[in-house]
């Protein structure tokens, strides 16, 4: 499941996986135990109790092993819970191993507290297309064993925190304003940072592997993100058919359903993968990887990844990219950039598409510009339209560029 957005993931599918990519795991285990265990326990308890117990277990094993136990065990307990034991252990093996054991532990346990853990989570964007999320814990060492030091919070914050409610302006709610700047019904803001966290490392891990082999082929790896609508399709084929014959080019189509749009993009001679997500609202590092070695991708090429329609979602999800472009059509709305601030602080490229269509609009350009440079003040903003061809040089002129870089 994506738990940054609550979407379930599982239901992926690349395409490949039906044909030359399957495998298929047969696995039969036989058991069979009759186990021999001679025990010997003498328990002695401050508080007036002596236990004393005896016990055969006779065990075999049908893949082959023997086992044969002695143990002698003498426990005493004084409310810390003093253990000692004495354990002879002899083991045969069908196969020809044979393994003696003796163990000697001695345990006091004490009352263990834990206190509630306070994770802190800083989402940093610099304005290349990456999302750094830093997690802040205090760790301290004690008694040699290594334990977290946890802020204290008192009864009344937990409380707040289990019953997270709406802040109220007017008439109006926002369930975006607490620590993880969203809501789930029945979990803990808290909570909900913790398994971003988890989920938010382990695709940032993948990801910086995906940069590295990035890097080293001189493959610039682009993440075109938009909403369902954007044109953003129509707008690589136009630039695949620009580029085709002067650089080589690959594409990764993310979807939920469907194969379409990576059908459109192979009519233009430019091989492409299709990934479905399911009910996945956008790829991720795994994904990319995974479609990334079924391309064979070339040296010095580009890599265009074509995300899902979702302006919130992907990102905060690093693919490795060089970085993320942002397609917003004037058929959307000039304050998109202000309603889905994430995406457009973490793109380095804003593509305003379907400028053909402004004259039949009502649609400021100048403030979708500055909307846009509110929430990024260093994203570039190139005007274009795959119909007229207008702006397609100054696009094409950045791609070059950052090849270059």
């Amino acid at each position: 499941m994506c738990t940054t957005c609550g979407c379930a993931a599982g239901e992926r599918r690349i395409e490949g996986d039906e044909h030359g990519h399957h495998h298929e795991h047969d696995h039969h285990h036989a058991h069979g135990h009759s186990h021999h265990h001679d025990h010997e326990h003498d328990h002695h308890h401050a508080h007036g109790h002596s236990h004393h117990h005896d016990h055969e277990h006779d065990h075999h094993h049908a893949h082959g092993h023997s086992h044969n136990h002695d143990h002698e065990h003498d426990h005493h307990h004084a409310h810390g819970h003093s253990h000692h034991h004495d354990h002879e252990h002899d083991h045969h093996h069908a196969y020809g191993h044979h393994h003696a054991h003796e163990h000697d532990h001695s345990h006091s346990h004490d009352r263990d507290e834990r206190l509630p853990r306070t994770v802190i989570i800083h989402h940093h964007y610099h304005h290349q297309g990456d999302v750094h999320h830093h997690v802040h814990t205090a760790i301290a060492n004690k008694m040699g064993d290594v334990e977290f030091e946890l802020e204290m919070e008192n009864a009344a914050a937990k409380q707040s925190e289990e019953a997270f409610a709406p802040r109220e302006l007017g008439n109006d709610l926002d369930y975006g304003h607490g620590e993880a700047g969203t809501h789930a019904p029945g979990m803990g803001q808290k909570r909900m940072l913790q398994i971003e966290m988890d989920v938010l490392s382990k695709n940032n891990h993948l990801a910086e592997h995906n940069r590295a082999y990035f890097t080293e082929q001189h493959i610039l790896a682009l993440n075109l993100v938009s909403s369902p609508g954007s044109g953003k399709t129509t707008l690589l084929t136009e630039t695949l058919m620009r580029l085709k014959d002067r650089l080589s080019c690959a594409v990764i189509e993310g979807d939920q359903q469907t194969t379409n749009d990576a059908e459109r993009i192979r009519a233009t001679g430019v091989p492409a993968i299709q990934v479905n997500t399911g009910k996945g609202c956008h790829l991720d590092a795994q994904m990319v990887q995974d479609a990334s070695a079924r391309l064979a991708l070339q040296k010095d090429s580009v890599l265009f990844i074509e995300n899902v329609g979702n302006l919130v979602c992907p990102a905060s999800f690093d693919l490795g990219e060089r970085a993320k472009v942002a397609v917003l059509s004037v058929t959307e709305g000039e304050d998109k950039p202000l309603k889905y601030p994430h995406m457009f602080a973490a793109s380095k490229v804003m593509l305003l598409n379907k400028v053909d269509l402004l004259p039949h609009l009502s649609f400021d350009v100048d403030a979708c510009i500055a909307n846009a440079r509110r929430v990024n003040p260093e994203i570039l903003v190139i005007k274009v339209s795959a119909t007229s061809g207008e702006g397609m040089d100054a696009w094409l002129s950045w791609l070059e560029s950052q090849l270059c870089a």
